[in-house]
């Protein structure tokens, strides 16, 4: 396993807990020595418990350098950050830096797989940097969520495989013989492709709730309802199907943007995808307004929640500078992280602030409304006295 970051490390610990003898490989010293005394550096349920019992074990192991960790292994994970590019495709430097380590290292008709995120084309990158003709790569993309990364490792909706060769990608395959579900063995290309797809469909899915919770608020209809409405179609479903703050986070923007630039390098235009991102772009504007008018700000006045918030961001945005650094990488998803669960309590202020003035305007309507009726039954009294009298 060539890097113990969120997909490594997972993958390793879960592939040990599956019984396969598993060797993680990071070139951080400090970092190998922690996860040899089972200090993890993520927060993840389920994992830290993996760790020790794979190093238990003695299937699960650490080492510096991805050199010492292949020389004896049957299938070789690469599990580099695959940050983005100034034009927004995925750079491979770090996937073509670890294949070119390795490479020399690596044993006679052993198999390398992209766990990775990368674009479409990249095995043939990986065959190139490797050098290898004995060398077969596989791609097999990971879907783990941060929070839940182990249970969708352990029970998945499915594993993908894509490659050339049927025998390699029938022996990456066995690799989750222990799990109960769909297996995909595809090639190379519709693999990559799956898992860019997926993630841009998710996007989709939730710029366009949001999108409808705006319209909602124009016409007065109910978003919740109308979610559970939508939602309670099959062909639709509940999931992903939440109005928030807007889609972010390691993924997302990433991958979205990748597929842009994969179409385009294609010759195709993906102006959908361009919309669910400019949508996106907007909630995060409609949500500030919201959290400002909630607060009764104006231009010149700033509540400390949202000088927080900003802090977090320009945080975030310094850290990005420095994405090729994967020591920063944790403390760049920790930042976002943060920056996420006050951009949600910012929001469900607002949102309990929307309730309390729709409560009210609500309860002046009926206030009104009883009085309106009062001069009503006054009006016909006296137009009842005026008959009688004539």
């Amino acid at each position: 396993m060539i890097g113990t970051g969120y997909v490594g490390l997972t993958t390793g610990a879960c592939l040990a807990h599956l019984g396969h003898t598993v060797v993680c490989a990071d070139i951080d010293e400090s970092k190998v020595t922690d996860l040899r005394a089972g200090r993890i550096p993520i927060v993840e349920n389920g994992l830290e418990q993996l760790v020790a019992d794979g190093l238990a074990s003695g299937r699960l192991s650490f080492v510096v350098g991805g050199a010492t960790a292949v020389t004896e292994c049957d299938i070789a994970f690469l599990c580099v950050p695959t940050p983005q590019g100034d034009d927004g495709s995925a750079d491979l430097s770090y996937v073509q830096q670890a294949a070119e380590q390795i490479a020399p290292h690596l044993p006679h008709e052993a198999i390398v797989v992209n766990k990775s995120t990368v674009p479409v084309g990249s095995t043939k990158v990986v065959e190139r940097a490797l050098k290898r003709p004995d060398i077969r790569v596989v791609s097999n993309p990971e879907f783990l969520r941060e929070g839940s990364a182990v249970q969708d490792f352990l029970k998945p909706d499915r594993v993908v495989v894509g490659a050339d060769d049927q025998a390699a990608a029938l022996k990456v395959a066995s690799l989750y013989d222990g799990l109960t579900t769909r297996v995909i063995i595809t090639d190379p290309a519709s693999a990559e492709t799956i898992k860019y797809a997926a993630n841009a469909f998710l996007a989709t899915k939730l710029s366009f709730i949001n999108a409808i919770a705006a319209i909602c608020e124009g016409v007065g209809a109910d978003i919740n309802d109308v979610v559970v409405g939508m939602g309670s179609d099959k062909r639709i479903g509940e999931s992903f199907l939440r109005p928030g703050p807007g889609w972010g986070g390691s993924c997302f923007p990433k991958d979205s943007r990748a597929l842009i630039k994969i179409a385009e390098e294609a010759g195709y235009d993906f102006e959908l995808l361009d919309g669910v991102i400019a949508v996106n772009d907007q909630q995060f504007d409609r949500v500030a307004a919201k959290v400002r008018l909630a607060a009764g700000l104006d231009a010149d006045r700033q509540a400390p929640a949202l000088e927080v918030g900003e802090g977090l961001d320009r945080r975030v945005g310094r850290h990005e500078q420095v994405v090729g650094d994967v020591e920063h990488r944790e403390e760049r998803a920790d930042a976002r992280l943060r920056h996420a669960v006050l951009a949600q309590h910012l929001l469900g202020v607002a949102r309990a602030r929307a309730r309390d003035l729709r409560r009210a305007a609500l309860e002046q309507d009926h206030v009104l409304g009883r009085a309106a009726r009062a001069r009503a039954r006054l009006h016909a009294r006296d137009v009842l006295v005026e008959q009688r009298r004539e």
